[in-house]
């Protein structure tokens, strides 16, 4: 039996990333992956959404270039097939982007199905039914997770689908009823409504995307019902009637009244389920608390040697999250000293049409923490490269705290924000303070310069607005 330093379990972007990070740190390493490298973000998330997106922004700046002075014989249509196709293209181009990545790093990729043994070993079960034994000095579990079906909207894969097969539908449906709110149904809800399928957007709390502070919620649902999308708010799905040629899905208000309409499809995007069924948590001993894996700040199970990260442990269900907890594990393995991440910091992103990027408190979050707050709003339609860009939508909310200045929160909506919010979670982390983000010159004319004028604003002192 080959014997290794670490062994990771699965290769998303928690587990190739700690992989790599091993190897640098000399660590002899393996990953073992059940399907394709690179894991749900790479191939069924992150990336190829982001690829459908931007052919929906280009369609839209198509179906708008007599704004730009810009004149189009003809009208352009959306080809959903050739979307697709390049959307699967692009996943499939950064899944051998991973698989360069662990062959240059020396890394040995496993392929098949992984369950830990009473012995703490790993027994690896591949695509022609035969067993391996593996055994290492460190076990990382980065098994991710999939869509969670609620239990009134079982999804049969075909008419009542999930993110994954919201990406490869062979024809673009007519009308859908996208059911969550979230990151994944807003962006979906999104991309349909661009190239043409009506959409509705279902709701079950008071706002859409509802982790984010309330001002960016209802600015975004003002953007979505502009474009034509019907949001239904502190609405819930109760039934899908699916015996007929179209489904008639059954919406409950917070009122308790009730409507029917009737859908090509519906997509249920109500979160995720953590992948820990099926692994050998029970017979390794590994606690489970709240259907995740009960881990320490440097993401050490209860059995000693095997370590969890990413969707499968507490925190923000997201890549870059699943990244850094896997680099800081295999450093503290590795015998380093690093900083615990600190889960109040961690940046978020939606990449709706105008985006969405937040970190840090809300500011109803600030309030019940018991902070006096300065709160500066610059908008978009005041910045001179957003007019320019044809972007005027959207606004810069900034949050501090009154008493020593820190920034508590900050929540962005707008064009290309995503991009921007990196700034403030480093100013965040280096516990940067509001006059000094005032005093740190920035470029003019670029949408970032109302970062600079939303603190001026919180402060009394902003000159374009």
């Amino acid at each position: 039996m080959e014997k290794y330093d670490l062994l990771v379990i699965g290769s998303g972007p928690g587990g190739y990333v700690a992989a790599i990070r091993a190897s640098q740190l000399g660590l002899k390493t393996a990953i073992i992956e059940k399907a394709e490298l690179g894991g749900v973000c790479l191939n069924w998330g992150c990336i190829p959404t982001k690829s459908l997106l931007k052919s929906a922004q280009v369609f839209d700046y198509l179906n708008h270039a007599s704004d730009y002075g810009i004149t189009i014989k003809g009208s352009a249509s959306a080809d959903f097939g050739a979307m697709v196709k390049r959307s699967r293209d692009v996943a499939d181009g950064m899944s051998k982007g991973v698989q360069f990545l662990l062959k240059k790093n020396k890394i040995t990729v496993i392929q098949g199905a992984a369950k830990l043994t009473k012995d703490r070993k790993v027994e690896v079960t591949d695509s022609s039914n035969k067993k391996t034994i593996y055994e290492a000095a460190h076990l990382i579990l980065a098994t991710g997770a999939r869509s969670r079906e609620l239990p009134n909207l079982p999804q049969d894969g075909k008419r009542v689908i999930g993110y994954r097969q919201a990406l490869t539908l062979d024809k673009q449906p007519k009308s859908m009823v996208v059911v969550g709110s979230g990151a994944i149904g807003s962006e979906f809800a999104y991309f349909y409504n661009a190239i043409g399928t009506k959409v509705t957007l279902v709701e079950f709390m008071d706002n859409i995307v509802p982790l984010e502070d309330d001002e960016v919620s209802k600015q975004l649902a003002r953007s979505f019902k502009k474009e034509g999308i019907d949001v239904r708010l502190s609405s819930e799905v109760t039934s899908v009637d699916s015996s007929g040629p179209t489904l008639k899905v059954s919406i409950k208000d917070k009122k308790g009244k009730e409507e029917q309409i009737e859908t090509e499809m519906v997509l249920s995007a109500v979160g995720i389920t953590p992948n820990i069924e099926g692994i050998g948590l029970e017979e390794a001993g590994v606690a489970v608390e709240k259907g995740r894996i009960k881990v320490d700040e440097f993401y050490r199970t209860s059995v000693p040697g095997i370590y969890a990260i990413g969707d499968i442990v507490p925190g923000q269900a997201l890549a870059h999250v699943a990244s850094a907890e896997g680099i800081l594990c295999v450093e503290k393995i590795a015998g380093h000293n690093p900083e615990p991440i600190n889960y109040n910091n961690i940046p978020g992103c939606t990449y709706t049409s105008p985006e969405v990027a937040s970190v840090g408190y809300t500011e109803k979050a600030a309030k019940e923490a018991g902070y006096e707050l300065k709160v500066g709003k610059f908008p978009f339609s005041a910045s001179g490269k957003a007019s320019a860009a044809g972007h005027k939508d959207g606004f810069v909310k900034l949050i501090f705290d009154a008493k020593y200045g820190e920034l508590l929160g900050a929540h962005l909506i707008g064009a290309n924000v995503t991009e921007m919010i990196a700034e403030l979670v480093v100013a965040r982390k280096l516990e940067t303070t509001g006059h000094e983000l005032i005093k740190a010159v920035h470029p003019h004319p670029t949408m970032s310069e109302a970062i600079m004028e939303a603190a001026a604003a919180a402060y009394g002192e902003v000159i374009h607005m």
